[in-house]
């Protein structure tokens, strides 16, 4: 048996909307780590991170069939949720599948919290931000 753990996620996207990916992830406090006209590289380090590509071609996503469904993005609070969906709300991006909201069906009890925002982005990659802990009072 191996080991491994997660090293890199590749995103193909429209070349187009890599500023989109730049500005986003700036705003949740992640380090660029390659930013040219064909790649935008994003996270801890080259062994922890996300890869957008600008080489994407047209087809079909339909989030519940083969392949990635969204990609999930802790936060520490119930507020950095909230200031996502403000940051949206200036870009004119909406908020999917009724979120902002609580998940209790996520939680382990009634003291903790799964609360979310979800959204589209340009290339129609789904994102969620999420925060799992103690719901504030």
């Amino acid at each position: 048996m191996i080991q491994t753990k997660l090293g890199h996620i590749q995103l193909n996207v429209y070349q187009h909307n890599l500023p989109f990916y730049k500005e986003l992830f700036a705003f949740m406090g992640w380090r660029i780590l390659e930013d040219d006209s064909m790649t935008l590289g994003v996270g801890e380090d080259i062994f922890s991170s996300l890869w957008f590509v600008g080489e994407a071609v047209d087809a079909d996503n339909d989030y519940d069939g083969p392949g990635m469904n969204h990609l999930g993005l802790l936060v520490q609070s119930q507020d950095e949720v909230d200031q996502m969906v403000s940051y949206l709300q200036q870009r004119n991006i909406a908020p999917l599948f009724e979120t902002p909201r609580h998940r209790p069906e996520f939680s382990k009890d009634t003291e903790h919290t799964y609360y979310q925002v979800m959204f589209e982005s340009p290339d129609r990659i789904l994102f969620e931000v999420v925060y799992m802990g103690r719901l504030a009072q």
